[in-house]
């Protein structure tokens, strides 16, 4: 049983374990062929993330999807670097928006450049991503755009908000649907579809994408408060800091609502207020840290994964589907 990729997935056969190795080893060559320009300071920008390393989530559900058809076929590593530059773009853009400074353990390219041109290098990697789409066909190109408007649309929801009379943990999980699921949906999808899987195989890992991640983000959420800056990447409450609604949060307040216990409340207030100390957020992560709301958020992250699980079923064993079996196992084993 061999450990492949950042991710730390487990793998139990040496020859899904090479073609995976290999797969992510020719994205990888491809990430840093596709954020090059003639511009020396653009390909530093763009590289910046990069050369930071991260998980490879994406591109890692393209090799193992790509398994259950030719997973040598050509279409396969350029799906790939697209579902990992998308998601690239997206994180420099997410970082301005919440301000963040830290990002994969390295400084995020607002702090050490500034917005603009952080938001432009994200722009820059999404006009890299669709060049290397236009090569795989208006099929690829639709797909891509469809799940870049969910992208898009999930991001606008969580920034509106819920409508009057909308639970928002249901709003919440829409949202998700959206900025998370789709490209990871999208990930399933391209890797079955280019290597030449029948359309019952290709919905099957489109929706198993889709469930694993949203249960992929949910762990996020959970790191968020549980994890320190060391397992995450990323400065721990980042998130609550900028108040942003994550799902730990939104079942202490639905608890505080419903219960009206004065440690809960005072909680929200506490999360409510200014978090711009250290003192004051350090505070409000370990009284987070101690209360069942974060327990609620880890076995939700669970059920997703449990659910991406039963998606695979129809899917004829192998080493292939152990392997997405186990990826569900790694993403709530980061929930703890």
């Amino acid at each position: 049983m061999t450990v492949v990729g950042p991710f730390g997935l487990h793998v139990r056969d040496q020859a899904l374990e090479a073609d995976v190795q290999t797969g992510l080893a020719a994205v990888e060559a491809g990430l840093l062929e596709a954020t090059k320009s003639d511009v020396p300071f653009i390909t530093e920008a763009a590289q910046h993330l990069v050369r930071a390393g991260g998980k490879r989530f994406r591109p890692l559900l393209v090799m193992l999807a790509s398994q259950f058809g030719d997973p040598d076929a050509p279409g396969v590593v350029p799906a790939a670097v697209v579902v990992e530059l998308t998601h690239l773009a997206t994180l420099y853009h997410d970082d301005v928006m919440d301000e963040a400074d830290v990002r994969r353990g390295v400084e995020s390219a607002n702090t050490r450049w500034g917005n603009s041109v952080a938001v432009l290098t994200g722009d820059f990697l999404f006009a890299r991503a669709s060049h290397i789409l236009a090569d795989l066909g208006p099929e690829a190109v639709r797909i891509q755009a469809e799940a870049f408007e969910r992208l898009v649309t999930g991001q606008i929801l969580e920034t509106a908000g819920p409508r009057d009379g909308r639970d928002p943990v249901d709003h919440y999980l829409d949202v998700l649907s959206g900025k998370t699921g789709s490209l990871v949906a999208v990930s399933g999808r391209f890797g079955a579809l280019m290597a030449g899987a029948d359309d019952r195989t290709v919905d099957i890992l489109t929706q198993y994408g889709e469930r694993l991640g949203i249960a992929f983000q949910l762990a996020d959420d959970v790191l968020d408060i549980a994890s320190d800056s060391h397992e995450s990447g990323k400065t721990p409450g980042t998130d609550l800091r900028e108040g942003i609604p994550t799902l730990p949060v939104l079942r202490l307040r639905a608890q505080a609502a419903e219960d009206g216990k004065p440690d809960d409340l005072e909680l929200v207030e506490l999360i409510d207020g200014d978090l711009g100390d250290d003192d004051t957020l350090a505070e409000a992560l370990r009284r987070l840290r101690a209360h069942p709301a974060l327990e609620q958020a880890r076995q939700d992250t669970v059920r997703y994964a449990q659910e991406a699980r039963a998606t695979l079923a129809p899917l004829p064993e192998g080493y292939a589907k152990s392997a997405l079996e186990e990826l569900c196992d790694a993403v709530v084993h980061r929930a703890g």
